[in-house]
Parts: C-alpha cells; sequence; structure tokens
C-alpha cells in the first residue's frame, strides 16, 4: 500500500501498482495538485515564464479569499471575517499585481473568465466594482465579451452585489447550496436555512444571468436517500443550466458509522441515485460532478487541457506549457491568514517573479492531458492527443490503460491500437477513450492512481499546514 497526500494533504491510499484502494481518494480538478509545488530557486521572471507561450485563448482567474463563515467540508484557501481595511488591502495588493502580469504578457487575449475563492460577493458593491474596474483596465480584459463565472453564497448573492456582477458581465452564478435540508446544512457547518437559500436564488433569477449553477453534497451526516432526493427535487425547481454533485470529504461521522454500509458505499450509492435522477430529469453528465441541461453551456475557446491560465490573487494558480506557479499553499485558518497578510505587503516589484511552482517535462504534460481529458465524460480525443504530441496514448499509457479497462472502468479496447472501438449511442467518432458510467462513478480514484511517481513522492512529503 502506498500512502500519498491528497487535496488540503490528505492521506490517499493506493495499491503499489497505483491502483486505487477507495472509491473516494481525491477530487482531481489540476494536475499537479499545490501540494507538489515547491519554491522556485532562483525565482524565474514572469516575462521568462510566458516567452515564447502562446496568449491568444487564456483563461483568466481572480482569487478572492474572503468568505463570511467557514464551512465544515472546506478545505479552500480561504480566511472568514475579514475586516474592510485588509479586503482594501488585498485590492490594493491585486492591482499591483494585475500591473506586473500584464506587462510580463505579450498582447494577451482572455477567452474565458471566472473570479473565485472565498466567496468573491464578500467583497460590498463597491468593492466588487473596483475589482472589475482593475481587471478591465489594467488586464484589459474585455469581461463582457467572455463567458465570466462567478462564485457567491446565499447570505451574499444581495441585489446591489448582483447588479455589479450582471452590469460587468456575468454569464454564469454558482451558488454552494449544499442541501436544502437544514438540519443537513447544520451537520456540514453550513448554519443556513433554506429560506435564505430560495431567497437568494430568487434574487439571481429576478437578475437574468445566462447560467444558474447549483452545488450540492452528498454524504452528510443523517442524509438518506429520501432527503437527498428532497434537495435534487428542490434544486431542479429552480431549473438550474447547471447542477454539482460533490461528495462530502471528511471522516466518516458518527451517525454514518453506524449505518450497516461503509460510509464508501452511502456515497457511491447516493452519488448514483443523483445521476440517475438527474439524467431522468434530462441533463447531460459532464462529468462525475458536473451536470448541465442540453444546449446551454456557454460558448468559450479555452480548453484546460492545453491553453494557459493568468491567476491574480494570493491563492490563485498559473499555467504555461512548461510551468505552473502560484504563491504558498495552506488549509489551517492561521497559515492562511499569514499567507494573506504577506500578500497584502509585497512591494510592486515582487509581482513580477513565479514563487512556488511545478515544472512539466514532456511526459507531465502527457499525463496532465490525459488525466483532465479522462474524466471527462466526453473523454480523450486520441487523434487531438496524437495531434499535439506525436505519440499514441495507449502506448505512452499502456499499463494505466489496460488496468481501468479491466476493472470495467473504461470502455473496450485493443492495447496497442490508436483507439478504442465505439461502444454506446452518441460516440462522436472511433478515435476516443471514455470511461464508462462506473468509470465516471470512480473518477475520484482513478484520477489520483494516474499520478506519476514525481508527483505522488512530492505530495507525499509536503508538509500540511
Amino acid at each position: 500500500m502506498a500512502v500519498t497526500r491528497g487535496s488540503g494533504g490528505r492521506m490517499l491510499r493506493t495499491a503499489e501498482d497505483g491502483s486505487p484502494s477507495g472509491p473516494y481518494q481525491g477530487y482531481v480538478y489540476a494536475y499537479p495538485h499545490k501540494t507538489a509545488y515547491r519554491p522556485l530557486e532562483p525565482r524565474p521572471a514572469l516575462r521568462e515564464v510566458w516567452a515564447g507561450e502562446p496568449t491568444d485563448r487564456l483563461f483568466l482567474y481572480l482569487h478572492i479569499p474572503f468568505c463570511e463563515m467557514r464551512c465544515g467540508f472546506c478545505n479552500l484557501f480561504t480566511r472568514t471575517g475579514a475586516p474592510e481595511e485588509l479586503v482594501a488591502a488585498y485590492l490594493d495588493a491585486l492591482e499591483r499585481q494585475a500591473h506586473a502580469v500584464r506587462d510580463a504578457l505579450d498582447g494577451p487575449r482572455f477567452a474565458t473568465a471566472a473570479i473565485g475563492g472565498g466567496t468573491p460577493t464578500y467583497l460590498s458593491a463597491g468593492e466588487l466594482t473596483r475589482m472589475f474596474d482593475l481587471t478591465e483596465q489594467i488586464m484589459g480584459a474585455d469581461l463582457r465579451g467572455a463567458p465570466l463565472s462567478v462564485e457567491t453564497s446565499p447570505a451574499t448573492a444581495t441585489a446591489d452585489r448582483l447588479a455589479v456582477l450582471a452590469e460587468r458581465g456575468t454569464t454564469r452564478i454558482s451558488i454552494g447550496v449544499q442541501s436544502f435540508v437544514d438540519a443537513e446544512a447544520r451537520a456540514a457547518v453550513r448554519p443556513q436555512k433554506r429560506a435564505e437559500v430560495e431567497t437568494a436564488l430568487g434574487r439571481i433569477r429576478e437578475t437574468g444571468f445566462e447560467a444558474l449553477n447549483l452545488d450540492l453534497i452528498y454524504g452528510i451526516d443523517g442524509q438518506t436517500e429520501p432527503s437527498w432526493r428532497y434537495s435534487l427535487d428542490a434544486a431542479l425547481e429552480w431549473k438550474p443550466e447547471e447542477i454539482y454533485l460533490y461528495p462530502l470529504y471528511v471522516r466518516p461521522l458518527t451517525g454514518l458509522g453506524r449505518r450497516a454500509r461503509d460510509w464508501d458505499d452511502h456515497r457511491l450509492g447516493l452519488y448514483r441515485h443523483g445521476r440517475d435522477h438527474l439524467l431522468a430529469a434530462g441533463y447531460e453528465q459532464v462529468s462525475m460532478r458536473m451536470f448541465r441541461l442540453p444546449g446551454t453551456g456557454s460558448a468559450t475557446e479555452y480548453c484546460c487541457q492545453s491553453d494557459g491560465m493568468v491567476g491574480l490573487g494570493c491563492g490563485a494558480r498559473s499555467y504555461t506549457s512548461a510551468l505552473h506557479y502560484s504563491y504558498e499553499y495552506a488549509v489551517a485558518a492561521g497559515q492562511v491568514r499569514g499567507i494573506i497578510d504577506d500578500y497584502v505587503r509585497l512591494a510592486p516589484e515582487e509581482f513580477a517573479f513565479a514563487n512556488v511552482g511545478f515544472r512539466l517535462d514532456s511526459g507531465e504534460r502527457r499525463r496532465r492531458h490525459l488525466i483532465q481529458s479522462l474524466l471527462q465524460a466526453e473523454g480523450l480525443d486520441a487523434g487531438a492527443y496524437r495531434t499535439r504530441f506525436g505519440t499514441e496514448v495507449t502506448e505512452d499509457f499502456r499499463d494505466d490503460l489496460e488496468r481501468l479497462a479491466e476493472r470495467g472502468w473504461l470502455e473496450p479496447f485493443a492495447a496497442g491500437n490508436a483507439a478504442p472501438p465505439p461502444s454506446r449511442a452518441g460516440h462522436r467518432g472511433a478515435d476516443r477513450l471514455r470511461l464508462t458510467a462506473e468509470g465516471l462513478a470512480h473518477s475520484d480514484a482513478i484520477g489520483p492512481a494516474l499520478f506519476s511517481g514525481r508527483v505522488r513522492t512530492l505530495m507525499a512529503e509536503y508538509e500540511a499546514r
């Protein structure tokens, strides 16, 4: 048995051959995870980092590390109760960073943008206006001309804040509801009432954003299949364009520990019920977590496997083809506060360098493309992989793919061939590798199992803080 640290420093367990030992190992929203990042010595200048990189279809991400409360399941880089003077100082630092980053980029074009956290709408309407101003004026981002997603919460989705978001071009609002059952919300240390959630959703719909996403969580202490379905039906009443279903990632709680089935089986059962319920309601599955109404996706040219990302804020990461970089990472409240305090004190010249990161060689770039593609329902386009890397994915990752196929998690393919044969309706050509429905259900095991040995070692050595 091998042990690796996952999101937030949590321990992941896999067999020595890399196969997963349980269905919930870690959410792979990016590869590699920040726990594999290390201080860059010497620190490269951003001008050097971005020299020669394509900048015509970038993803712009702004990180606002503030929330009104810390949910019990949260391992995000955020702090609660930030005073106005700290928020003002953070926006000052964000402005200094934007100048430095823009100076390092050669004619950037942003194909899509997102503002996350934390909770961006922790900022007041005036502070949000300032954030948008510096983004557009300094970075040159046309936020009204590209898909823009912003995260909010029931307590901060106020009419004045939503009006600013709409006026500045926001096309998608994502709100963390987690559960429409008040007792379950309290169990997840999310002390909110359904009435507050409904009021916030009403304001969002009245404001008229193109897309609404609701986040729901399964595996909460005391949650049952009927109560899970109750939350799903309550969400469906709002006809959201997107729904994300997240498994709860904490140790089994007392109530769940007393159940006849173990916690993994309980979560898998709830996942399957939620998946089938949303599919029956007309949603399409995009990934293990994401479900979308057909025809409502925002058009974007950005491709997470190959396009660059520019991050602003102390918790944001940036991607070039050869380097992923950010600032220090932490989860513990005291450590996060310290990193934010250090960030707001940085002099302008300090923002012109990459500080902490991970250098990707050709093997890691191939592996990232595999992971980021395979964990999507549409799978990996073997022809696009071949065009990009000049090799066959079925040769580069023969052993990994054979293990997945043997477990029934990958649609059948002939080892050594360029691609698997088509095996279900809706297949977009034969040159594609896709997970089965059960494979998608085990995405949080498949992703970590595909990590390289180098990344596993770095994550295992990371000291959680």
